[in-house]
C-alpha cells in the first residue's frame, strides 16, 4: 500500500509513519500545497497513492481545501468517485460540522487524534486496504 501522510505536526507524522510501516511505503507532505504536488506527480506517472492520511488544520492549505482539489485533480485524470485514493482525515477536530464537511468533500474515513493502532487498522480494514491477516 502506497500512502501519503499530510501532516504539519512532526510527532503526528512520525506516529502515522510508524503505525503504517508494516502495510507498505509512505511519503510525507507537511501541508496541502506539498501534498498536491506529490499527488499530481503520482497521477502523472500513473503511480497514485492508495491511502492519503490528511490533517485538517495545516498552514498554506488546510485539509478541506486539499481534499477538494485532490478529488478535482483525480477527476481530470479520469478517476471517477471511488476510484481514486482512499482519504482518511486524521485530525484533532471532532465536531460534527468538520466531520460532515469532510464526508461531503468525499473523504473515505475520519480518525480523530490521538490515533492508535487498533483504530487505524479497523479503518484500513473497513476501506478494504488491508485484509484480516495483515499485521
Amino acid at each position: 500500500m502506497k500512502t501519503l501522510i499530510v501532516e504539519d505536526d512532526r510527532t503526528s507524522r512520525m506516529l502515522l509513519q510508524q503505525l503504517l510501516r508494516s502495510f507498505g511505503e509512505s511519503q510525507i507532505a507537511i501541508n496541502g500545497k506539498e501534498a498536491m504536488v506529490a499527488i499530481s506527480t503520482a497521477l502523472h506517472t500513473n503511480d497514485h497513492f492508495d491511502l492519503i492520511c490528511l490533517d485538517i488544520m495545516m498552514p498554506e492549505m488546510d485539509g478541506h481545501q486539499t481534499l477538494k482539489e485532490l478529488r478535482a485533480l483525480e477527476e481530470t485524470h479520469g478517476l471517477a468517485a471511488g476510484q481514486g485514493a482512499k482519504v482518511v482525515m486524521t485530525t484533532a477536530l471532532r465536531d460534527k460540522d468538520n466531520i460532515i464537511q469532510a464526508f461531503r468533500e468525499q473523504c473515505d474515513g475520519y480518525l480523530p487524534k490521538p490515533i492508535d493502532k487498533a483504530g487505524l487498522r479497523a479503518c484500513l480494514l473497513q476501506l478494504k486496504l488491508i485484509d484480516d491477516i495483515a499485521k
